[in-house]
Parts: C-alpha cells; sequence; structure tokens
C-alpha cells in the first residue's frame, strides 16, 4: 500500500493522463483533504463530457483506490 501523498497521486495521474489526452482531456489535482477525500478537476474535453462521471469513478477513482486504499473518494470541482 502506498502513502497517500500528492507525489503518490501524481504518479497514478501521470499513468492515466495518456488515456484522456487522446480524447483531448486531462486531469488535474486539485488538493487531497485530511479526511482522505482526493480533489480533481477535469480539463479539456473531459471538463464538459457526459460521460465524464464514468471516467472519474471507473477510471481515475479506481486507479487512485488501487494504489491508495485509504482514499475514500474522489471528487470532481469546477473551475
Amino acid at each position: 500500500m502506498n502513502k497517500l501523498t500528492t507525489e503518490n497521486v501524481e504518479k497514478v495521474l501521470q499513468i492515466i493522463r495518456p488515456f484522456l489526452e487522446a480524447d483531448g482531456g486531462s486531469v488535474e489535482l486539485v488538493e487531497i483533504t485530511p479526511e482522505n477525500i482526493v480533489k480533481v478537476r477535469l480539463t479539456g474535453s473531459c471538463a464538459d463530457c457526459p460521460m465524464s462521471i464514468i471516467t472519474l469513478r471507473a477510471g481515475i477513482e479506481r486507479a487512485l483506490v488501487k494504489e491508495m486504499p485509504q482514499i475514500r473518494r474522489v471528487e470532481a470541482v469546477e473551475e
């Protein structure tokens, strides 16, 4: 199990980004709360895609929680 740090979250996001970029989008880490909630911003075409909640839950959250099970959830924040 990896420690929940900004560096470790960024490492996982680096793996995910090429898949999002292939569709014209990306993801940015906004913050990690004291309650172990990871807040991200979906950018580019991901920001207003109707499938973004699926990308967030099935893609981003699943990958992050697999590496850091202490994450309670991943939330998308607006601009």
